[in-house]
């Protein structure tokens, strides 16, 4: 393999792990943990 086809691939793998990681922040249990900010403040 060359240089570029192994850099590629790891730069996809960083992206997919990423976008996972930002799907399960938003939908999977780490969404429990969130917070509306806003919801303290509307009177």
């Amino acid at each position: 393999m060359e240089i570029a086809t192994i850099v590629a691939l790891f730069v996809f793998g960083l992206l997919v792990s990423f976008t996972r990681y930002t799907l399960n922040a938003v939908f999977g249990q780490l969404s429990q943990q969130l917070r509306d900010s806003l919801e303290k403040h509307r009177d």
